[in-house]
């Protein structure tokens, strides 16, 4: 597939990194040459410098023969505007653009198929505002993602000392809890992945990642930890858009405190939001957390622009006594940082959240949804199964008669309104959704293979 990229910051360097492993013809455009030069010495893809809304300069990028351009420049503007000239002058079959605005945002007849051209609109902020919702509602995991509108959840959680099914063997999961459809798609121990069998014996320490509808989470998280108590006190560090958007989406059903610097900012969010606390001050000032009495708080979330800072006061609130704590890191490095220091619970990357997003509409064939897991490692993939027993090498089969590429396991089935957990012998029909685990994302080749119908994919 041949996809211009506009853009070559945190976003645009992330995408090139996960689209050029994965055999596709990528070109990015960026105003900053000594970007461009880094992505091009670590990466295989071409460069272009120049303005990503300039037609000559997409032209030289290969616009006239493109499949798809993704705009993820910083300007909201730049990124419309050049998914109108890519659909005007060279017409473009797919165009993605990242919109922060929520000036834009709110208004979304813009986007109407009469209006601006822009076939798929990503925005960061409301991908992370759900991503954080999701975390809350479940305490104790570190990552949460949707499947089947909602019905069906991935959830990652580390398994403690004192968790029920800890030092058993994976077949006695049903035992524990009976009556509860689940199933355990990978384990991590000491970094590395196993692909669990029924004589997999759970460890402490343990990353367990297992598929539950949506109704079930808490019940199997139990088995695997001591479930931490209800969230009720709720702390933001960071007023900008994402924290706003965050105390806006939970303020009805949480106490919610929001620190913020600024005080022009103060009172702006002041007048949008309805019951959240608005505090000016700053959030790594240990005074001011031990005034708002941070001991008692269950989640601290640092949202702020800098990574430093919401590291150094997720790192005080934790010291301090608050429950669990978040932080949005923009550097993958610090990420990986955190992610293996017992400072900070969660990591939270707005690339990470942005990519699995856009990989959805990248991926070749009806993939409904994409999340990307482990720092891109792994993936997580809903794909739909087309076809019949004679086209397809999926449908019709048994699980146990499917050839699925090493390390790669399926979770669960939706079909229609049912969810249906995966076992050796259920047999994969027209039109399910499957949803499948790889632990290594090279083999995503393999998988769009596997479910292809005749010559096309799905």
């Amino acid at each position: 597939m041949k996809i211009i990229i506009l853009g070559a910051g945190q976003v645009g360097g992330t995408v090139a990194a996960n689209l050029t492993s994965e055999d596709n013809d990528i070109t990015v455009v960026d105003r900053d040459p000594q970007i461009l030069q880094g992505l091009q010495d670590r990466l295989d893809l071409r460069t272009i410098a120049g303005h990503a809304t300039h037609p000559e300069v997409l032209q030289r990028a290969g616009a006239d023969d493109a499949d798809m351009v993704i705009a993820v420049t910083n300007s909201d503007e730049a990124n419309m505007v050049a998914c109108q000239v890519s659909a005007t002058l060279f017409n473009t079959p797919t165009k993605i653009a990242r919109v922060r605005s929520v000036a834009y945002l709110s208004h979304p007849q813009i986007f109407a198929p009469d209006a601006l051209p822009i076939d798929v609109l990503i925005s960061p902020e409301q991908l992370v505002t759900q991503y954080v919702r999701r975390l809350i509602e479940h305490p104790g995991a570190l990552q949460v993602m949707d499947f089947a509108d909602g019905r069906v959840r991935l959830v990652g959680v580390r398994a403690y000392y004192g968790g029920p099914l800890v030092g058993q063997e994976l077949r006695t999961l049903r035992e524990h809890v009976p009556g509860v459809q689940t199933r355990v798609a990978a384990i991590y121990r000491r970094g590395s992945a196993i692909i669990p069998e029924g004589d997999t014996v759970i460890e402490a320490g343990d990353e367990v990642f297992f598929v539950a509808a949506r109704k079930n989470i808490r019940a199997v998280m139990s088995e695997l930890r001591r479930l931490d108590k209800p969230v009720r006190r709720i702390m933001l560090a960071g007023g900008g858009n994402i924290g706003t958007r965050l105390a806006q989406s939970l303020e009805m059903h949480y106490q919610v405190k929001i620190i913020e610097h600024d005080t022009q900012r103060c009172r702006a969010i002041a007048d949008d939001l309805r019951k959240t606390i608005v505090l000016r001050g700053d959030a790594a000032d240990e005074d001011l957390l031990l005034e708002e009495n941070i001991e008692n708080t269950d989640v601290f979330c640092a949202l702020t622009n800098d990574d430093e800072a919401n590291i150094l006061s997720a790192m005080l609130a934790k010291r301090r006594g608050a429950r669990t704590v978040m932080a949005l890191i923009n550097r993958a490095a610090y990420v990986d940082l955190i992610q293996s220091s017992d400072d900070i619970d969660v990591a939270i990357s707005p690339q990470q959240a942005t990519i699995g997003s856009l990989l959805a509409h990248i991926r070749r064939g009806d993939v409904a949804a994409v999340h990307s897991l482990r720092r891109g490692a792994a993936e997580a993939i809903e794909a739909v199964a087309h076809g019949d027993a004679g086209s397809s090498d999926v449908v019709g089969k048994r699980i146990d008669q499917i050839r699925l590429p090493r390390g790669t396991t399926i979770g669960a089935i939706v079909r229609g309104d049912d969810v249906v957990m995966a076992h050796h012998d259920t047999v994969i029909e027209p039109e399910d959704h499957v949803i499948l685990f790889l632990v290594d994302k090279s083999r995503l080749a393999d998988v769009e293979k596997l479910f292809s119908v005749g010559t096309g994919f799905l």
